[in-house]
């Protein structure tokens, strides 16, 4: 009986060596190293300080325009996907026909690599030859026909339609989940009071729904924060450095074998997803217990 009772503390202090060895030791290693001049060049690696973290935020090199890219992605389809997400569960919540297809067919997307994904749509997105402009062209509307990728003003607006189109169904069916835990006989209970239908989402649907919103938000952000496969697939950051986000930046370091700024780089995306995520948690939560 004593043995029995203590098999949990050892697979306790198992669990906590195993984080220990693969989460915390890489990660405090990797910390130090942005502190250093590692590099593929030399088998020296020297202590130079905030060196690094002074390179990244100069006003001479272009990271700082990396970071406002990452922010600016994170922004857009954190609101574009929470926006549309909640639309088409509102939907699909309601008596539309065929609901399990509908419901099929806007997820179905979240289930392809995003690898894959790319490589569709950057062959759709061809200036050329890709499915949109000769589509447009084909109906007339050839003044609408874009360099979707290749020009400046329009390459980040359609990275950020792709990752949108891409999650915006698994946004969809975890607010669909939460709505439909929500009891009609609040809203039964909303109508005997008279309040009309955006009175009943304000003050019903939006309250019950927050724990939803707030796993789909912190979800939503860090994937943004982290985004890295669909622009390195579409344009691999350019044209130019227009479309460069921390991680492929991050990845550009480590192949120019200039590891001490990767790692730099690294640290900060860690400390942009640390902060993010903590004040969005307490806000929502916030927001949570006064609805």
């Amino acid at each position: 009986m004593i043995k029995s009772k203590m098999y949990p503390f050892y697979y306790t202090w198992a669990t906590l060596g195993l984080y220990l060895v693969f989460f915390i030791v890489p990660g405090l290693m990797g910390f130090y190293y942005s502190f250093t001049d590692w590099n593929s060049y030399s088998s020296e690696i020297n202590f130079i300080g905030v060196d690094n973290f002074k390179k990244l935020f100069s006003a001479d090199e272009n990271y700082m325009s990396f970071v406002y890219n990452t922010l600016k992605f994170t922004f857009f389809t954190v609101i574009l996907k929470t926006v549309l997400g909640l639309l088409f569960a509102m939907a699909l919540n309601d008596g539309i026909r065929m609901k399990g297809f509908h419901r099929v067919m806007l997820f179905l997307p979240a289930v392809v690599p995003m690898l894959v994904v790319g490589l569709i749509f950057k062959s759709v997105l061809n200036p050329a030859t890709g499915l949109l402009n000769e589509t447009l062209r084909a109906i007339g509307l050839d003044f609408m026909a874009q360099k979707w990728l290749v020009d400046v003003n329009w390459a980040f607006k359609s990275i950020i339609g792709v990752d949108v189109w891409k999650g915006v169904g698994y946004i969809m069916i975890i607010l669909l989940a939460g709505l439909q835990s929500i009891s009609r006989t609040y809203y039964e209970a909303a109508a005997i009071d008279g309040a009309n239908v955006w009175q009943k989402f304000v003050h019903v649907t939006l309250p019950l729904l927050m724990p939803a919103l707030v796993v789909t938000t912190v979800l939503n952000l860090l994937h943004g924060l982290k985004v890295f496969e669909v622009v390195y697939v579409l344009t691999n950051g350019g044209p130019g450095y227009a479309t460069d986000v921390l991680y492929t930046t991050i990845f550009k370091e480590f192949s120019l074998g200039r590891y001490g700024v990767g790692t730099a780089l690294s640290s900060v995306l860690f400390l942009f997803m640390t902060i993010a995520g903590y004040f969005v948690i307490r806000l929502m939560a916030k927001e949570e217990n006064e609805g």
